[in-house]
């Protein structure tokens, strides 16, 4: 079995909970135990919250092309839900794409959260064109999933 969306979202908080949901909406019609579910939303509305508020050269009311929006992409394959969050902003720092490193401060810890509930987790930029945060994470269904993997 395999699902894949993809959302092209203005830089706006009310994208957040739309993404949330429609993963989530994706999740319980397929089938995936909810536990797994939950810990995938919260993942993908820290990173959509990142893009929203770091995503971007101008706010999206300012600038209605490229930089006031997001993308979204997750893919449901098998046994295995793999997430993207891409913006048009100025990117990572350099220490957070070679490895990121839980802070006490302020920000960035969504960032640790992210890693925290994905099995894997990946930051990375796009030279001039933006950042990447991708992640993972094993699925485990409900008895009674109708697109269950065998």
């Amino acid at each position: 079995m395999s699902i894949w969306w993809s959302l092209h979202l203005r830089r706006e908080a009310a994208s957040v909970p739309l993404a949330r949901r429609l993963l989530l909406g994706t999740m319980e019609t397929a089938g995936v135990d909810p536990d797994i579910s939950f810990d995938l939303s919260v993942a993908l509305s820290e990173a959509c919250a990142n893009a929203v508020e770091h995503g971007g050269r101008a706010p999206a009311r300012e600038v209605p092309d490229e930089t006031g929006a997001f993308h979204v992409t997750a893919y449901l394959d098998g046994d295995r839900c793999r997430i993207e969050v891409a913006d048009s902003g100025p990117g990572f720092p350099a220490a957070t794409v070679a490895r990121h490193r839980p802070s006490l401060a302020e920000h960035g810890r969504g960032l640790h959260l992210i890693e925290q509930l994905a099995d894997h987790v990946r930051f990375r930029n796009r030279p001039g064109r933006g950042a990447v945060v991708s992640f993972d994470k094993m699925l485990k269904w409900r008895d009674d999933a109708l697109l269950k993997v065998s």
